[in-house]
């Protein structure tokens, strides 16, 4: 909490979810917050919420699909504090149907705001970090940008771009002898927040999160961590780390059992009418940290039940455990 104490931290998507909680949580251990997000009114709300804590936030309504929001996020957050200790790329949004079927301008807008979002996130925080030699860059990726996921076609591709974005990054920095600059990857599972509400629609249904649904106060106490101690990857979820273990040992198995849990659910869900969802322009509703899906739709069953993984689980971590034992030899060798 001291090390946090006066730092810097522009966080995007703040207005809801992850970010908002994150935006609170930092607030709270002293930093200086600079929350971004489309909604200008839930950020206001967001500000008066936060100040009887210690740190100080500032509000900067961004669209982060939009290359001259995120250039003037920055130039706020240094005009405000003169630096940025941390940077947090978490806006995103998501549509969900068959391929052919979503509207193609909404594929390229969930690329545009998910992937060049935290493209643009990435180039002006690490521009001020290269300069100061220190700082800590958090993307958010997702197990849907490890392992793919039906019907969220854009989605998994603009996820599996963030990651592949930070590996290229982490590279670079550690080519050039750049250890004051950490690049993390965060990975969640489902978790309880208004994104699914937030998303577009065309299968005829309500968008539903695969089960199990955590409760998101995991991923903002990840986020929170790595801002002190830095990670390359961190997968949160029971079902996304022990999914990740199984995808490594039997990727073939790993992604017929996702497509047949999405599937799954999002078929089983209520009917609804397509829409667009935030995926142009920012909703009213769905302002809070929670989405309330663990409460209503009672999701919260173990992932070795949902991913039908409960006996090679163990055997995947101790195989697991001894490639990456051998891969650490292979790498002792040509250092």
């Amino acid at each position: 909490m001291q090390e946090l104490a006066g730092k810097v931290v522009v966080i995007t998507g703040a207005s809801s979810g992850f970010g908002r909680g994150a935006a609170m949580k930092f607030a709270g251990a002293g930093a200086n917050v600079v929350a971004a997000s489309r909604r200008k009114r839930v950020l206001k709300e967001l500000e008066r919420q936060c100040k009887d804590l210690e740190g100080r936030i500032v509000v900067v309504e961004t669209d982060v699909s939009q290359q001259k929001d995120v250039e003037k996020l920055c130039s706020k957050a240094l005009s405000e504090f003169g630096r940025i200790d941390i940077w947090i790329n978490n806006a995103g949004v998501g549509t969900v149907g068959h391929f052919e079927e979503v509207p193609l301008q909404e594929h390229e807008q969930v690329i545009r705001t998910n992937l060049l979002g935290t493209v643009y996130g990435s180039y002006f925080a690490l521009r001020e970090f290269r300069q100061r030699g220190k700082g800590i860059l958090i993307n958010m990726s997702s197990f849907a940008g490890k392992i793919g996921s039906p019907y969220l076609s854009s989605y998994s591709a603009s996820k599996f771009g963030v990651r592949g974005l930070d590996m290229a990054l982490r590279q670079e920095l550690e080519q050039n002898d750049e250890v004051g600059i950490h690049v993390c990857t965060v990975m969640p599972a489902s978790f309880d927040t208004p994104f699914f509400e937030h998303s577009g629609s065309h299968l005829g249904k309500e968008v539903q999160p695969i089960p199990p649904v955590y409760d998101p106060q995991k991923v903002i106490n990840t986020i929170f961590e790595l801002a002190q101690d830095p990670r390359d990857e961190v997968a949160v979820g029971t079902m996304g780390k022990v999914g990740s273990a199984q995808y490594r040992l039997a990727p073939k198995l790993t992604e017929k059992i996702m497509g047949k849990n999405t599937h799954r659910s999002q078929m089983k869900a209520a009917s609804a009418r397509n829409s667009s969802g935030s995926v142009f322009e920012p909703m009213s509703s769905g302002t809070d940290v929670y989405g309330g899906w663990r409460e209503s739709n009672g999701v919260a069953k173990t992932a070795a039940k949902v991913l039908g993984i409960a006996a090679p689980a163990a055997l995947a971590v101790v195989l697991l455990a001894r490639k990456r034992w051998q891969d650490d030899r292979e790498l002792s060798r040509v250092a």
